[in-house]
């Protein structure tokens, strides 16, 4: 399990990472790594209700369907968090494990601070995004379209929504993530990011995907902003 603290705006976050075991199902497998956080955070008087978010990498679109399945089955109620889930042929995995999973857990400033999560209306397998203790956590987010740029411009506009729905916009964001199909270039992301102004955001990180779980999908991006006070 690789374990990183890190700070931000007065709070600490805890992220921790680990393949399964794969032994039994797939459920048995994010089970047990849900478990093994669990028991982590616990020794730093936290627990799974401080997760903030999580990020699934699974080999394949039946293995992650059942990982996100499983995840919503734990993650449950005010527990619910921020997520995503992607496939990984081989960059994610050292041993035979069909799942990795990311998760990123907060300890708030006022231990009293309400989960608020929010879903998608219809409801979707995962949540639209968390607002907890001042700070916004959004599910990446994901649009059809028959290029880069016409997804990440509809992506880009809803999370513009989803921000200002939340009582904040983006000169708050804090991180923003982006996943690009291997097919994509990195050079012509950051190109629209410049033309489209999002630049400058204090944490800006970009990663390779070697599929998503809806066809034809090309970006995914994951933010998280401070609420306006």
């Amino acid at each position: 399990m690789n374990k990183n603290i890190f700070l931000e705006h007065g709070r600490e976050f805890y992220a921790l990472s680990s393949e399964g075991w794969p032994e039994g199902t797939v459920e048995e497998e994010m089970r047990g790594l849900y478990q093994r956080f669990d028991k982590e955070l616990r020794g730093w008087d936290l627990s799974l209700a401080n997760t903030v978010r999580t990020r699934t990498w699974a080999r394949d679109k039946k293995t992650r369907d059942l990982a996100a399945d499983e995840r919503s089955r734990i993650l449950a109620g005010k527990g619910r968090a921020a997520s995503s889930s992607y496939i990984s042929l081989e960059e994610h995995f050292d041993s035979n494990a069909r799942v990795v999973l990311e998760l990123i857990a907060m300890r708030p400033a006022n231990p009293n601070s309400e989960r608020k999560p929010l879903e998608y209306d219809p409801v979707k397998a995962y949540l639209r995004y968390l607002i907890y203790d001042s700070f916004v956590f959004l599910s990446g987010s994901v649009a059809p379209g028959p290029n880069l740029d016409r997804q990440l411009t509809d992506v880009l506009a809803e999370i513009d929504g989803s921000l200002a729905d939340a009582g904040t916009s983006w000169d708050k964001v804090t991180s923003a993530a982006y996943f690009l199909h291997r097919s994509q270039k990195i050079e012509a992301l950051k190109d629209l990011l410049e033309k489209k102004r999002r630049l400058g955001v204090p944490k800006t990180g970009i990663g390779f995907v070697d599929d998503f779980a809806p066809d034809g999908i090309f970006i995914e991006v994951e933010v998280t902003a401070k609420i306006n006070k």
